[in-house]
């Protein structure tokens, strides 16, 4: 299934006026907030939003960036040097959204898992622990690694087996990297009229920095990864209300996204 950006939720709500006042609950002196398990971003109460949680897989080859990923859309520091991950890594997100159709101002909390492929691999019981009840896959392929786009097919099908209402979208990092691409704008076109899926692209880079080190971060970082968690959320909501059978299935995709930097 395929959401062309912007049919469900407000693309660009958090440059209004209304969704700064959301924003600004990500936020502390302009950084943003580390979220646990039962934390919650605190509204006055006449903006209070209703919480729609989801649980997010991220899979993909080893390398492609997943917890740099992660880490860019949490606000946190994104890791200089690739280590692999040992173990399951969570990490919780939330992102404020208005429904196009209905106005609703909702508060999207996404519970990323992230582990590495080696750890996958040699425990049997780390993938159903990670697609237990699972909502959403996000599947990882480098732009630089031509070999994690091919294996793409075989990871949905080992990932996502099983999972039938859970939403997939592929990401393909380190977009920026144009003189070390392997994989083409055909290539992707390709891939997502065969398989139907939503493409988005995400820069895999550090945060500027200031002069003492500290990242910049606050609405400016928000504003990069807006079109990663629109998409995310658009898709998922309109997978629920595929189920709860509000909405017809969609028989068409829609129109192919345009390349947005993150």
């Amino acid at each position: 299934m395929i959401v062309a950006p912007g049919t469900v939720v407000v693309s660009d709500w958090h440059k209004t006026q209304e969704g700064k006042e959301h924003f600004a609950t990500l936020l502390r002196r302009n950084k943003r907030k580390s979220f646990g398990l039962v934390e919650r971003p605190v509204l006055p109460p006449q903006a209070a939003a209703d919480v729609v949680s989801y649980k997010i897989f991220v899979s993909g080859k080893s390398g492609v960036g997943k917890t740099a990923l992660v880490a860019k859309l949490a606000g946190l520091e994104v890791p200089w040097v690739h280590h692999e991950t040992t173990g399951i890594q969570t990490t919780t997100v939330y992102w404020p959204a208005r429904l196009r159709e209905s106005g609703r101002a909702l508060f999207f909390k996404f519970s990323f898992w992230d582990c590495g492929e080696a750890v996958l691999k040699k425990f049997d019981h780390i993938l159903p622990a990670c697609t237990e009840k699972v909502d959403g896959f996000l599947l990882l392929f480098s732009f630089t690694d031509r070999a994690s786009f091919e294996g793409l097919p075989n990871l949905i099908s080992r990932v996502t087996d099983g999972a039938k209402n859970a939403v997939r979208m592929v990401i393909g990092t380190k977009f920026d990297q144009f003189a070390h691409t392997d994989v083409t704008e055909h290539d992707v076109a390709a891939f997502r009229h065969a398989w139907s899926l939503p493409v988005l692209r995400a820069k895999s880079v550090n945060a500027p920095r200031m002069s003492d080190g500290q990242s910049l971060d606050g609405r400016a970082g928000l504003s990069d990864i807006a079109h990663l968690l629109n998409g995310l959320a658009e898709h998922l909501w309109r997978q629920d209300q595929v189920v709860a059978g509000l909405v017809p299935p969609p028989g068409i995709a829609g129109p192919p996204e345009e390349p947005a930097p993150c």
